[in-house]
């Protein structure tokens, strides 16, 4: 069963307008999770590790949106600490990207992302695709035991 109150989402990235335009589309679709916003590789697995003292009782994200190239630690260093952290290791990651790389690609998957999406340059398909991820990944999907979408 699910929560009465929705969990919540980490989205990782550093460009202001993918940040805005993100949020846009979670208000726009009426996805109502509390979004955290984080502007670089180090300070999401800070925050995801515990190391930030005003992390709320150390519960874990429903979902991690993860931008490839990221300031200071990129998007696939941060995955694979995620993944290889048997306390993170089953929060749903996204990586949400401009990259088309096969190689960016096919090593995401290689270290455990769930969904590899590229950031649609027009604004209502941007729209459209967040509006996708968001229904799957907080409402369809059915998350392991003792995930915090569970109660």
């Amino acid at each position: 069963m699910r929560r009465g109150t929705p969990s919540r989402i980490l989205l990782v990235e550093d460009d202001p307008n993918d940040v805005e335009l993100t949020l846009s589309a979670f208000r726009r679709n009426k996805i109502t999770n509390e979004i955290v916003v984080l502007r670089d590789g180090a300070e999401a697995l800070a925050y995801l590790q515990g190391a930030e003292k005003e992390r709320e009782a150390q519960e874990n994200p429903a979902l991690i949106l993860l931008d490839l190239k990221l300031p200071k630690v990129n998007g696939l260093e941060v995955l694979a600490e995620v993944k290889k952290d048997p306390r993170l290791k089953s929060i749903p990651t996204v990586m949400l990207t401009s990259s088309r790389e096969e190689s960016d690609l096919a090593r995401s998957y290689a270290l455990g992302a769930n969904a590899y999406v590229v950031k649609p340059v027009d604004f209502h398909d941007f729209v459209e695709a967040v509006r996708e991820i968001g229904l799957f990944w907080a409402v369809l999907n059915q998350p392991p035991p003792n995930s915090p979408l569970l109660s």
